[in-house]
């Protein structure tokens, strides 16, 4: 049958990608006007070339031209130009957000023009209205003002039951985010940084929005806030009474307990800053250089000290110097959000106490102290800036006011961060307080560059010459009054953008006026120390390699209201964001412990395990039977949190029962009274800067239970403290002890979270030292009976050699295999101790299982 059309066979054959490729084709041509002469033929012009050769091109033109006679002859032309322009936009192949780079392209970018870069937006407007016009048919219609609710109640009405940080808004574009601890925070970014953000730890900086941290200010007498802060901090080690801290130039790292309960009832860490204050002698010193002038030096000295004498005697009550017991301090305590409630009932407990036993006392029962409590958290913002590049960072978005700063060690210091390499070079936790100007007048900011005089012959950088000091620490920050002051900032951002628009440079800082807000910081040195522990290589067994990372950086405070304007400029100097993981992977890889899930025998760590647990066993019942893990199988008894009074040897807590009904589906409302444990020990973690020491002087005794009593009354005695009460025995202390390790992997493989830690007897230990000292060997030298780690491996584990857990386990970027931190009890360490001595073994060797596996892996473990 012949086509009913004559072109209908060829359009048949051509594909579809043809017809589309003619189809622009034709849209994208100018139609031409067909010109009838008469040497045409079929109304067809044919142009040839002229036979008349002029020599002046001027001659013949008109006179005059008539615009309107001339617009009506090239009226097709026009017509024609304004066609092919609209039907060859309106054929585009690309549409605007199509034309950008896969990393800005959006979802969003579709419905809202201003998410396109500027040189599209005229493009995309005339994509986008035609498509909603023609979708809805009219123009959606529009509340009118008072109608509209305001963006504040909107966001008010999302934090009913969790709080947002001030940079909420820029993290929930960029992060996961989640609900913990009260607050919505920053898990992790959306992009694959995992290893980036590692790198930028390292080798760079990486910054940390710590603004959900609790902040508990505590004022009173010096002396007695040095009791109540001593009698609830770890023994070990300086407490926060010494002169290091009390000066206010340092930081104090402690770990809180109960008052007067070390080593049980531990709260968690905390961090502990004096507000410093001008020594009396330093202030009597200033006023004698200013009023007394001799000629010689000795004339000076007898001068001085006379009128020393004369100021803290005669004019005392004209200029009042507080000494002793009048002198009012104040201390910030920083602490996990999840700890807030239980720092702060301490601090309360511990006020009371304090000030019970000073009334009692003959010195101070005819005064009256007081001591106030306040919370803070909502005061101040912080910022972590880790990293070797974090002095380069805080230097190039930071611009101090230096019109009104005077203190030389500070322009000093300063001037030194810009050939600073590290913050590990300066004291630990030394604090530096001063005044900077509104960061977004310096926006954007250029980073600054560290300087190396030498390669061969480092010079020492000059900040080490820069020693922590009272006047270098003083920051207005402390001060309530001046940050109510600051909570708004004087001038919004679009303010200060139009001031920049003016600028005749483009680019150019804005100059600050004497309206523009001067802001108070602190800045704090933060380390992530690394205790140099050993690790069998891979590929060398028979040595071992240095893990030696630690990570030092800044803590940045801030007051409150300012979290976005030293955000935007801190991440503008190429700094990596991180959250809640990247965090607690800074820690992981200097093996460090992290709060809470690190911290058996809290308040925090039982919560964690427990919304955990829930969150995995929910994860564990949607898989089918065949695609999840047997526990029953693998002998896995408590799959979803660990298990910690069965690996101490303790009886288990009985659960509530109540006589209830299944067929009725009636709950009893009589309850049944739940019987104490018949052995009365409470679990406890031995933690702190001297735990090693501890062990190390208790293992070579006959009798190390009663040699940990000992040294336990040892610190609280240190404490001012008195014993521990005669019900709690030396058995039942040891037997509760529970100390943090590091688990390291012999071979391959590398442990989770939850892995099980066992102990192999002497015999399984010499096979394991075998297997793992003849992996390096050929096969001919390898004698027949040595076991491989494969036939190793698959040794039978029973649930009775269980002696810890790994809390915290993963792949380690740092040592380039497996490593985990965990717990096992004190009492099978030092059995572990004693046989890596007499097997002749590199440490301690256990065996580590994951909790769904059935393969075990020999480690070493090591004290944290």
């Amino acid at each position: 049958m012949p086509p009913k059309r004559p072109n209908e066979q060829a359009a048949e054959e051509i594909s579809s990608r043809e017809r589309k490729k003619q189809k622009v084709t034709a849209a994208r041509t100018i139609a031409v006007q067909q010109t009838s002469g008469a040497g045409s033929t079929a109304g067809n012009a044919v142009a040839g070339p002229s036979k008349t050769v002029r020599i002046d091109s001027m001659k013949g033109l008109p006179t005059s031209l008539d615009v309107e006679k001339f617009a009506e002859a090239r009226a097709f032309e026009i017509n024609a130009m304004h066609n092919a322009m609209k039907s060859a936009s309106s054929s585009s192949t690309h549409r605007a957000w199509q034309e950008l780079p896969r990393h800005l392209r959006r979802r969003a970018a579709s419905h809202d023009v201003r998410r396109v870069p500027a040189r599209l937006r005229q493009k995309a407007r005339a994509e986008m209205d035609p498509m909603r016009k023609k979708i809805l048919g009219r123009k959606p219609p529009r509340r009118s003002k008072h109608e509209r609710e305001k963006k504040a109640d909107i966001f008010a009405k999302r934090q009913i039951d969790k709080k947002w940080l001030e940079s909420h808004l820029w993290h929930a574009k960029r992060m996961h985010m989640e609900n913990m601890w009260g607050y919505r925070l920053a898990v992790q970014p959306t992009e694959k940084s995992f290893r980036p953000s590692y790198r930028a730890a390292v080798h760079g900086a990486i910054l940390h929005d710590a603004s959900y941290y609790s902040l508990i200010q505590v004022t009173g007498p010096e002396h007695v806030l040095k009791t109540l802060l001593e009698s609830c901090c770890d023994p070990q080690g300086p407490g926060p009474g010494s002169k290091r801290y009390t000066n206010g130039v340092r930081a104090c790292d402690i770990t809180m307990y109960r008052p007067n309960s070390y080593p049980f009832a531990l709260v968690g860490p905390v961090s502990l800053m004096w507000r410093p204050v001008d020594p009396p002698a330093e202030t009597d010193k200033a006023q004698a250089d200013t009023n007394v002038a001799g000629p010689t030096n000795g004339g000076k000295k007898k001068k001085k000290k006379g009128k020393k004498k004369d100021n803290q005697g005669t004019s005392a009550s004209t200029q009042p110097q507080p000494t002793g017991d009048n002198v009012s301090r104040t201390v910030w305590i920083r602490c996990h959000p999840t700890v807030f409630k239980d720092a702060y009932l301490t601090l309360k407990i511990a006020t009371s106490t304090t000030l019970e036993v000073l009334k009692k006392s003959s010195e101070h029962m005819d005064k009256e102290y007081e001591v106030e409590l306040a919370n803070l958290s909502d005061s101040v913002n912080a910022f972590e800036i880790m990293g070797p590049k974090s002095s380069q960072v805080i230097r190039g978005a930071l611009t101090p006011d230096f019109n009104t700063e005077t203190r030389k060690e500070f322009k000093k210091f300063w001037s030194s961060l810009n050939n600073l390499q590290s913050t590990g070079s300066l004291p630990g936790s030394m604090i530096i307080g001063f005044k900077v100007l509104d960061p977004r007048l310096n926006f954007p900011p250029k980073n600054a560059k560290a300087h190396v005089e030498s390669q061969e012959l480092p010079s020492i950088p000059a900040a080490w010459s820069c020693l922590p000091s009272s006047d270098l620490a003083k920051s207005d920050v402390w001060d309530d009054k001046i940050r109510e002051l600051l909570k708004t900032p004087k001038y919004k951002k679009h303010e200060i953008d139009a001031r920049r628009a003016q600028n005749v440079i483009p680019g150019t800082p804005l100059k600050a006026t004497k309206s523009d807000n001067r802001v108070p910081i602190m800045l704090i040195q933060r380390s992530i120390p690394s205790d140099s522990f050993m690790s069998r290589s891979a590929t060398s067994p028979s040595t071992t390699k240095i893990n030696d990372t630690p990570i030092h950086g800044w803590t940045l405070i801030v007051p409150r209201g300012w979290s976005m304007p030293f955000l935007t400029s801190l991440v503008y100097t190429g700094t990596c964001v991180g959250g809640q993981r990247e965090r607690q992977h800074q820690a992981f890889e200097a093996g460090q412990p992290y709060f809470p899930q690190d911290f058996p025998f809290t308040a925090a760590y039982d919560d964690y395990s427990e919304s955990r647990a829930h969150v995995d066993e929910e994860r564990w019942l949607r898989k089918p039977p065949a695609k999840r893990p047997n526990w029953e199988k693998l002998e896995t008894p408590s799959p979803w949190k660990p298990d910690w009074r069965t690996v101490l040897g303790l009886p288990l807590l009985p659960t509530p029962t109540t006589d209830e009904d299944p067929s009725s589906g009636m709950i009893s409302t009589q309850r049944d009274v739940v019987p104490l444990p018949e052995n009365p020990t409470r679990p406890w973690l031995l933690c702190g800067p001297e735990t090693r020491s501890i062990l190390d002087t208790i293992s070579n005794l006959f009798n190390p239970s009663a040699a940990l009593l000992e040294r336990i009354n040892q610190l609280r005695f240190k404490r001012d403290m008195s014993l521990l009460a005669p019900d709690v025995t030396a058995d039942m202390l040891f037997q509760g002890a529970l100390v943090q390790v590091r688990v390291v992997p012999v071979g391959r493989g590398h442990p989770e979270d939850f892995a099980v830690i066992y102990s192999v007897d002497d015999e399984e230990a010499k096979r394991w030292k075998a297997a793992t000292e003849h992996r390096k060997r050929t096969a001919g030298a390898v004698p027949e009976d040595t076991p491989s780690e494969t036939e190793m491996s698959k040794v039978a584990y029973t649930k009775e050699k269980a002696i810890g857990y790994a809390t915290s386990a993963n792949y380690s970027l740092a040592l380039g295999e497996g490593h985990a931190i965990g717990a096992i009890a004190v009492a099978k360490f030092l059995q572990l101790q004693q046989q890596a001595g007499r097997l002749s073994l590199n440490g301690p060797l256990v065996k580590i299982r994951n909790r769904d596996e059935t393969i075990c892996r020999a480690a070493y473990v090591d004290i944290i």
